[in-house]
């Protein structure tokens, strides 16, 4: 009796369970359907592949999906280079100055992006023709290389600064930073060994949820290129959308599925190293509970 009434209790949630997962994934895989047969089906014509065919050929594709890229390996390295050394020392050094870095953090949620380009584009304009004759000219003339513009690097990782932050706080908090790092100093390991070989592993899930928000932000974001003049991935979908449909909405598809898949090394990436060392953390609790049986 007791058994039924458990089945009977667990039975609806579970189906509960099973429908939303059914309702989210319609929600989400039917647009991405829809978007694959309007690409493919062409009337009078039948299935065809030549819009995913084009892609390769298409001109700019493969130049403005590489600078994307570029660009957000490059916002990913400095947006982590500058937060999680200050989110360290505040967790380690100066708790009572958390507010502040959260505060400063957060503040491009509050800007509108619209309005920090027209920002970072009067200091551009500004540049050149007050500094034509400094040595600085040649640095706002390497800041807007059409090759890299490092600009939008900068803008970026001020961009995806709140994101970054609010994943490595969530990983600060559910590891007993200062505790690790006592421990690691006890045992005769400077500061730069203890934060990068006992702090940052146990970090490496918020480091990837940093990673990946940033590089969502980097492939999706338009406005800020297209007003400065620059054409990575998501602007050439824009471009190639008024002349071609089919093209554009083909290139929406291989950018979802491209986000797709790194998303998918990346977790791949973090569950193969905790993975790693699950065997050998097995292997020596199966042999301290044979020491103990023997004692």
């Amino acid at each position: 009796m007791v058994r039924l009434t458990a089945r009977t209790a667990a039975g609806p949630p579970g189906r509960r369970g099973t429908a939303v997962l059914a309702l989210a994934g319609g929600y989400f895989l039917l647009p991405l359907a829809a978007s694959v047969v309007f690409t493919v089906d062409v009337p009078g014509e039948g299935l065809t592949t030549d819009a995913y065919r084009q892609l390769v050929g298409a001109d700019g594709f493969l130049p403005s999906l590489l600078l994307s890229l570029g660009l957000a390996a490059a916002t990913v390295a400095l947006v982590l280079l500058l937060t999680v050394p200050a989110a360290l020392a505040v967790r380690l050094g100066a708790p009572k100055l958390r507010p502040v870095l959260e505060v400063v953090c957060s503040l491009p949620l509050v800007v509108p992006p619209i309005a920090l380009v027209a920002g970072v584009g009067t200091v551009l304009r500004w540049g050149p023709d007050h500094l034509a004759d400094t040595p600085f000219f040649r640095t706002f003339a390497a800041l807007q290389n059409p090759s890299f513009p490092v600009v939008l690097v900068i803008v970026y990782t001020v961009m995806s600064l709140p994101f970054v932050y609010r994943a490595l706080d969530a990983g600060l908090r559910a590891v007993d930073v200062r505790t690790l790092v006592e421990a690691a100093r006890s045992c005769g390991a400077g500061w730069p060994r203890a934060v990068a070989g006992v702090v940052l592993p146990n970090l490496r899930g918020a480091l990837l949820n940093a990673a990946f928000l940033t590089l969502a932000l980097v492939l999706g974001e338009f406005t800020v290129a297209r007003i400065l003049g620059f054409q990575p991935f998501a602007v050439w979908i824009v471009n190639v959308s008024g002349t071609q449909a089919r093209l554009s909405v083909a290139v929406s598809v291989i950018s979802l599925l491209i986000t797709w898949v790194l998303l998918l090394v990346l977790a791949f990436l973090g569950g193969r190293r905790s993975s790693s060392r699950t065997p050998g953390s097995r292997t020596t609790d199966s042999r301290t509970t044979d020491q103990e049986s023997s004692a």
